[in-house]
C-alpha cells in the first residue's frame, strides 16, 4: 500500500508548493512549458501561501481548463496585477486589498466575498461581474465600466469610489 505522501495530490502539493518557492523568472519558464503564460501576470507574483497553494494546483491539476480561471481564496494583496484577464475567473473569497488592477478584464468575474478595500479598478472591464457580499470600501472603480445604474449605487454605498457622479 503506497505512503501518503506518495499520493497524487501529494505530489501535487509538492509541486505547487515549489513552484511558489520559485522567483518570477523561474516561474515564468515553468509556466511557459505548460501553456500558462496567460496567467503570468499574477502566477509569477503570488506569494507561498495556503490558499495560494491550492490555486496553483487546480492550474496543474487542469491546466486546459484555465480559461476561466478558478481562483477562490487566493491571496493577491497589494500586487500591481494591471491589464490582468480574469473573465469569468471565480474570485470569491480572494484578498485584493489594495491590488492595482488598472484596466483589468473582469467581465463575467465572480466576486463573492472579495476583499477589494483600498483596490485600484480604473479602467477595468465590469459587465456582468457577481459583486455579493464583496468589501468595496475605499475602491477606486473609475466609471466603473460595464456596471448598471444599480451596482453603482450600491458599491457606492458600500464605500466605493467612482471619479464621475452618476
Amino acid at each position: 500500500m503506497p505512503e501518503l505522501s506518495d499520493s497524487p495530490t501529494t505530489n501535487l502539493q509538492r509541486t505547487s508548493t515549489h513552484f511558489l518557492e520559485q522567483n518570477p523568472k523561474e516561474r515564468l519558464l515553468v509556466l511557459r512549458s505548460l501553456g500558462l503564460t496567460r496567467y503570468a501576470t499574477f502566477l509569477a507574483k503570488i506569494p507561498l501561501t495556503e490558499s495560494n497553494i491550492a490555486c496553483v494546483m487546480r492550474f496543474f491539476l487542469n491546466p486546459d481548463r484555465v480559461k476561466f480561471p478558478d481562483l477562490r481564496n487566493v491571496e493577491l494583496a497589494g500586487l500591481v496585477l494591471d491589464d490582468v484577464n480574469f473573465i469569468r475567473g471565480d474570485l470569491s473569497g480572494a484578498d485584493l486589498r489594495g491590488c492595482r488592477l488598472l484596466k483589468a478584464d473582469l467581465v463575467f468575474a465572480r466576486l463573492v466575498r472579495t476583499d477589494l478595500r483600498d483596490a485600484d479598478l480604473r479602467g477595468a472591464t465590469l459587465n456582468e461581474t457577481l459583486w455579493s457580499g464583496t468589501l468595496v470600501e475605499g475602491c477606486q472603480l473609475g466609471r466603473g465600466i460595464g456596471l448598471t445604474e444599480s451596482q453603482r449605487r450600491e458599491l457606492s454605498a458600500a464605500g466605493a469610489l467612482f471619479e464621475h457622479p452618476f
